[in-house]
């Protein structure tokens, strides 16, 4: 088959199922491509050690469920670990989903409020009433947890009227959206010290994705671009302020460090 056959062949069955046109535009080397174009970011955001930003790693993470759609142990370690550096530390995330993410904060922050989709938007999206009904499933019982209904498209942030310290963009990861989501939070959430942390900037810790880190990019405001970094052994995404030890991304990655991991498990029964 030749390249105009296969051309051919190609937007026939793209006009057959035009979801298939999906496949190329989330391309991973198309979306490095846009990123090494307009940001000159060959390797990637600089990637900081988790331990030198937070010192020696010990906490708790509880709660976890080890299912599908959640964080990392170390994703977690590094909000909990970004809260306590704040007093009385307050926490705004995009992307509720079992609660997870804001239910291992809120035990070292002073409040947290976490914005998801309504009940009538996740069930117009074709999801299942059982998964309508794990929202906050983990978070409901803290009550310095603040569970907000919207869209982060349209959602009203001024009536907030809030700054907060800590930000966690976890919603969907598609590029429009980290985009949308990225300039929604520096237009009205962040103050001067505020950190962001974007989730699944990486697919791994050793795989970046690209569609993600362009959303990222064309969100932020150019002037914090150099305040952009990856964190080691996370899939996490981060903006400070304060300017980190940080070298080139490098993969694979050669391990420099382990971390021991004591688990037990727990009854849900709230």
């Amino acid at each position: 088959m030749n390249k105009f056959q296969k051309l051919t062949k190609a937007l026939t069955l793209i006009v057959r199922k035009p979801w298939l046109l999906n496949n190329v535009l989330n391309d991973t080397s198309e979306w490095k491509k846009y990123v090494e174009k307009h940001y000159h970011l060959d390797n990637g955001f600089p990637v900081v050690d988790i331990v030198d930003l937070l010192g020696n790693v010990d906490e708790l993470i509880s709660p976890y469920s080890f299912l599908d759609g959640g964080s990392l142990l170390t994703d977690l370690t590094l909000l909990r670990g970004l809260a306590r550096n704040f007093e009385n530390c307050s926490y705004f995330e995009i992307g509720t989903w079992r609660g997870e993410s804001v239910a291992n904060v809120a035990a070292c922050a002073n409040e947290c409020f976490t914005l998801n989709l309504s009940q009538l938007e996740i069930r117009d999206a074709g999801y299942s009433e059982d998964y309508i009904n794990q929202y906050g499933v983990l978070s409901k019982q803290f009550d310095n947890i603040v569970h907000l209904r919207g869209n982060s498209v349209d959602y009203d942030y001024r009536s907030l009227n809030k700054k907060f310290d800590l930000i966690f963009i976890d919603g969907d990861h598609h590029y429009d959206m980290v985009k949308n989501d990225s300039n929604k939070v520096f237009t009205y959430l962040t103050h001067e010290n505020s950190v962001v942390v974007w989730h699944d900037y990486a697919r791994n810790p050793e795989t970046i994705r690209y569609e993600v880190m362009a959303g990222i990019l064309d969100g932020t405001p150019k002037q914090f671009h150099g305040n952009l970094y990856f964190i080691s052994n996370t899939l996490c995404a981060i903006y400070t302020r304060k300017k980190l030890k940080a070298s080139k991304f490098v993969t694979p990655v050669h391990p420099d460090k382990y971390f021991d991991v004591h688990l037990r498990s727990m009854p849900l029964d709230f």
